[in-house]
Parts: C-alpha cells; structure tokens; sequence
C-alpha cells in the first residue's frame, strides 16, 4: 500500500515474473471455507423493475391483429409467458411487474399508475409495432433498458439506442438472440438496489464531499468510524476462534515468510474486529485508513488479512480510506458478483505493460464460489512489519480496470491481459502484471486527474460498466 509515493526503481528483477499458480507448482484448488457465520446485513434487496412488452395490437388469444413483424397471428401472449417465466428463474434478486403497452399513450398510462409505487427500473422489452413505450419511459427521466426481439423490433430497438445515446438519456439497449445478455443487463437495476440499501464504514478519515456524493448518486450511506471504535472492536474479539482463522491462513498459504504466528493472531483478531463493526451497522464495505491509523500507533495490527478475507467472502474490504475505490469495489461485486484488487498501477512502457501493486489482494479473483489461488503471507512492504498479502494471481486473462468517481459523474477504465507475477522485494507485495490492450502511451494522460488507485476486476466488463454507467449519467473514459 504505497499511499500516493511514486514507486521508485525498476519493478522487475532478474528472477523476473513467477508464472501464477504454474511456476509456483501449487496446483489450483478450492480450499475449505472455515465457519465464520453468515456475512454480515448481506444486501437482499431486490429491484422491482416494471417490465413492460410493447408490440401490435392483438386478439383475444394474445395473437397479433395487425400486418407487421413478426407476422400476423404471431402468438404475442405465449411469448410474454415464457420471457417471463426466464426472467423470473434466471433473476431471483429481481420482482417483475408485467404490463402490455401498444403505443405512447399506454406506456404514459403506466408511468402515471407507478407515481403510486416504488419502481427500480423500467425494462422496455419490445416485440414489435413501433409502440414507443420504452422510449417514453426514458424520455421521463426513468432508468430504462431496452430489449429487442431480433425478428420483430429490431427497427424499434436499434432507432431507441442511437436516441438514447445522442439525448444523454438514462437508457441503454440490448439487441442479442442471448438471454444471458438480457439478465446481465437487469443486473444493473440489482445492483443500484443493492446500492440504495448499503453502507460503507470510513474509518480514521472524514467523508466530506466525496461521501455526499456517494450518497447522492448512489444511495449508499457513507458512516465515519474512529479508530477508538475499531480498536475496541479489536480488542473484544474472541481470541480462540482468531487462532483458529490464523491457522487456517497460515495452512492454506503457499508459505509464510516474515511475520510470526503471533502477528497471524493479531491480524485475525482484526479481522473479526472489523466484522463485528459491518455488523453493528448493517454495512457491507470498510475501508481503513491503515497508514496514519499504524503509524500513528492508533492500530495494533494491520488490516491487510482482514481485507483479504472480507474480499473473499464476497463483502468489501478496501485500503487507505479510498472512498472512489470502495465505492467500486461495492458496486462492482453487485454487478459481476467478483472482488476487486486496489493497486498503485505502475507503468512499464518497454513492454507494454502495467503492474499492479499493492499489499491486499484476494486469492479469489473469480468470486467466493470461484477457484483459489496460491498465496504468501509477507510482511507489509514499506516498513517490513505486520502482516500482508503477496497474492499470485492467474495468468492468461483479461482484466478490467477502473474507477468510479461519484463527485464527477465519471468512470475512467481500461484493460489488460495478465501475463505474471511480479518477484521483486521493492514496493507493495502483489505485483500482478498485465500487457496493456490498447495504447500503453495513453495511460499516462489521466493519472493527475485520478490519483494513482485503480481497482482490478478479473474478466472483460466493458459493456457492464457501460451499461450501468448510461443508468446513472456516468461519463465513461477508457484511458488507453
């Protein structure tokens, strides 16, 4: 955790990169997941999106009356019927109310019903008939997807999206003869949710602006913590079941090389501490601000393990009170259900390449359900004392890194693919390294306006975080 210090030096030795779990020689495994309870307050909010088919006119029996596409006599009640019913199975954390709209005066119909209730989202899925019911909705104000069907509004769908687009309005589309893309897509409306009812705990640090703007934007309540309140979190934690987590870090590390047992203890007992803080206040996410808090003698041990935990088990742990990283590490495990890795990125341009460092990281990039991977428990790096993280992380994968900025309305983002680990004893421990996709030279345009943290996501989710971003009026800036 370098803080905002450049990285001084060459970050690569002539032991060069360990391969990930290959060079290693740790073959990949799901370890056992020792019972530490259930996750604090998890989120279970679900969204209630107004799901809204718009088409021809029709008969009786559902089928469609008039000359168009599909075609005349196409059964539009029994397509509604099974678009829902996948809906509904593929989406649990989602409540569909289901209407029918066949013009503009329909969808206006339905917009003055819901002043009346609480809705998430609208989620125009158009079947055909020029109905302009999504539109409608967008043109509201309303956060609004539309869906079409390939052979009977793809006229309508693709018209909305180029509007939507040129207007600025809260509205995306999705045009794709795959379902999943349809239930990524409600994933947006799940994870603003999710974000309404959440709760970021700020410890040693003042919110300020950025706090309010988080909660403006996003729902998320932004809760200052002292660190008396963490330490005598700290200090009530059961000492028993910290040995027994310690253990069970030191028995599925790849090696434990500076710090004793005794600091393992300590960071367990830290890590139950900050659990039981989520706990009290119904949060979700923690972000520490560990370097003035153990400099400053206000910690006796570093929240490094913890985080690692936290990350793991699906919740948020993040470091030196980075409210823009919290913040999408937060949303970004709502969306794509995976941790993120904070980093001091350093840029190498004779490879193209960007290393991320940092003394946190998880070991399971995938999600908490996903495959480990191999770990060493280190000491933290710039004063050698403690205990951190040295996470060797999969090779061969895209990786989306980003940053959302509440105060901006902005989101900055570019990816990589990773191509090893870094194994050099300067700087933070975790050096992830990835060849950059696109031009190496463009990233060093952005960092003043930034800071130096980025948060790392394993897997390509560009079109998500486009996706979500268009929901709230988020500007999108891909860095290289």
């Amino acid at each position: 955790m370098a803080g905002d210090r450049p990285c001084g030096g060459g970050c690569f030795s002539r032991r060069g990169f360990l391969a990930g779990a290959a060079a290693s020689g740790v073959a990949w495994t799901c370890l056992p997941h020792l019972a530490l309870g259930a996750p604090p307050s998890g989120n279970r909010a679900k969204a209630r999106i107004r799901l809204v088919f718009s088409h021809h006119h029709e008969n009786e029996q559902g089928k469609q009356s008039e000359q168009g596409w599909p075609y005349l006599g196409y059964d539009h009640g029994k397509m509604r019927k099974e678009v829902l019913a996948k809906l509904q199975a593929s989406c649990p954390d989602s409540e569909f109310l289901p209407a029918v709209a066949f013009s503009v005066a329909d969808a206006q119909k339905i917009l003055q019903e819901d002043k009346s209730q609480e809705i998430d989202g609208y989620l125009s899925y158009m079947l055909g008939g020029w109905a302009r019911a999504g539109q409608t909705f967008a043109a509201a104000g309303k956060p609004t997807i539309y869906v079409g069907d390939l052979y009977g509004a793809s006229g309508e769908v693709l018209v909305a999206i180029s509007e939507a687009k040129r207007s600025g309005l809260k509205a995306f589309g999705v045009t794709s003869s795959r379902l999943d893309d349809v239930v990524q897509a409600v994933k947006c409306f799940e994870c603003l949710k999710k974000l309404k009812s959440s709760v970021i705990l700020d410890v040693g640090a003042a919110p300020g602006a950025l706090g309010k703007a988080i909660e403006q934007v996003f729902g998320t309540k932004v809760l200052p913590i002292t660190f008396e309140q963490l330490d005598a979190a700290y200090k009530k934690a059961d000492r028993a079941q910290a040995h027994e987590l310690a253990k069970k870090w030191i028995g599925e590390a790849q090696k434990l090389v500076e710090p004793t047992p005794q600091e393992i203890d300590k960071s367990a007992a830290m890590y139950l501490g900050m659990k039981r803080l989520l706990a009290e206040h119904g949060a979700q996410a923690i972000t520490i601000n560990c370097l003035g808090g153990f400099y400053g003698g206000k910690m006796e041990a570093y929240p490094c393990l913890g985080h690692f935990q936290l990350n793991n088990d699906g919740l948020v742990g993040a470091c030196e009170a980075d409210l823009q990283s919290t913040t999408t590490m937060l949303l970004m495990g709502y969306l794509v259900g995976k941790p993120g890795y904070i980093s001091d990125p350093v840029v190498d341009t004779a490879t193209n390449r960007v290393i991320y460092l940092h003394c946190v990281a998880p070991n399971k990039v995938f999600g908490p359900d996903g495959p480990t991977n191999p770990y060493q428990i280190r000491s933290h790096a710039e004063d050698r004392k403690g205990a951190a993280i040295q996470s060797l992380m999969p090779v061969g994968h895209v990786v989306t890194t980003l940053k959302f900025a509440p105060e901006r309305r902005q989101v900055v983002l570019h990816q990589a693919k990773t191509v090893g680990n870094v194994d050099d004893e300067k700087s933070c421990r975790t050096k992830l390294a990835a060849e950059v996709i696109g031009d190496v030279e463009k990233l060093l345009g952005l960092w003043d306006q930034w800071g130096w943290h980025r948060v790392t996501f394993f897997g390509d989710h560009k079109r998500a975080v486009r996706q979500i971003s268009a929901l709230v009026g988020f500007q999108v800036v891909e860095e290289a």
